[in-house]
């Protein structure tokens, strides 16, 4: 397993709060804009702050040319796929809890770490990730019938996870040694002009000025989300052991619930206390300190 440096919990904190609250969020940006485009506008503010981050701390935006191919399979495995589908599933589903199925990737991330790179399942991984799937499980038991109504979206969310979950492994192995933040800046960068020719193509029809709740979302997306959170992410994807980083972050889904229930109303039930209880053990399980 993994002790965690300082640096790394207050990152792993950080990220889970502002990862965790940006469901609510999503919804209500959803509901209130066009998904890709919503999505869109909030990546085109964060990229150039990204980018004066990178600036400012003196590293180079230089990315080898043998490395551009690795740096075009990590930006569908870790970003396209996941932001470009999950936004538009969103609006389908009938729960903000429902976002606990993009959080499946960490089960997917530890399956595939052990089937394609045959990293060691010790005891204490093999029962954090079975405490984790409970958990979802607790987490969806009223939905369930709900989700029945939208296999589409269903099946485009456990999709998006599972790919998410090679990213998450490939970027863990990635042979290039560019610095983690301007990995991100370019990743950000190549998506961007992807994701805005599909929504153009897909919601040009619906545009308009946004709400002020909607710009407020917007805001929250650009600067927590797309220019911290990422970012985050990967420097911790790359630093910390497969299945520590991954079921490190099975927190945020828990915050997801019940920031929904705060914010939108969304009404909690007995289960998702216990799927806490779960998760808390579960994270215990992989990033506790073993004896010696």
């Amino acid at each position: 397993m993994s002790t965690l440096t300082r640096q790394q919990l207050l990152l792993l904190v950080f990220l889970t709060l502002v990862w965790g609250f940006n469901w609510p969020m999503l919804k209500i940006g959803v509901n209130t804009y066009p998904p890709l485009t919503f999505r869109v506008i909030s990546m085109w503010i964060g990229w150039p702050l990204l980018g004066l981050v990178v600036w400012r701390m003196g590293l180079s935006f230089r990315v080898p040319r043998a490395h551009f191919k690795e740096l075009a399979v990590l930006t569908v495995t870790n970003l396209l796929v996941w932001y470009s589908l999950v936004i538009l599933a969103l609006p389908h589903l009938n729960s903000g809890r429902t976002a606990i199925l993009g959080y499946t990737m960490p089960i997917f991330s530890t399956l595939l770490g052990y089937a394609l790179y045959k990293d060691p399942l010790k005891p204490r991984a093999v029962g954090g990730v079975v405490c984790a799937a409970v958990a979802v499980l607790l987490l969806l038991w009223h939905e369930l019938t709900a989700l029945s109504g939208a296999p589409g979206a269903l099946a485009t969310v456990l999709f998006s996870a599972s790919v998410w979950a090679y990213g998450t492994q490939r970027m863990r192995r990635t042979p290039m040694t560019t610095p983690t933040l301007v990995i991100a800046f370019w990743m950000l960068g190549l998506v961007l002009p992807l994701m805005s020719g599909m929504a153009w193509v897909l919601e040009s029809d619906r545009w308009g000025p946004p709400l002020p709740i909607t710009w407020g979302v917007i805001l929250y997306n650009a600067f927590g989300v797309f220019v911290f959170a990422q970012t985050a992410w990967l420097v911790l994807a790359r630093s910390l052991p497969p299945v520590a980083s991954t079921l490190s972050v099975m927190f945020i889904p828990i915050i997801g619930v019940f920031s929904s229930a705060h914010f939108l109303g969304e009404v909690l039930h007995f289960q998702d206390w216990g799927a806490v209880a779960l998760i808390v053990v579960a994270i215990a399980l992989v990033l506790w300190p073993s004896r010696a």
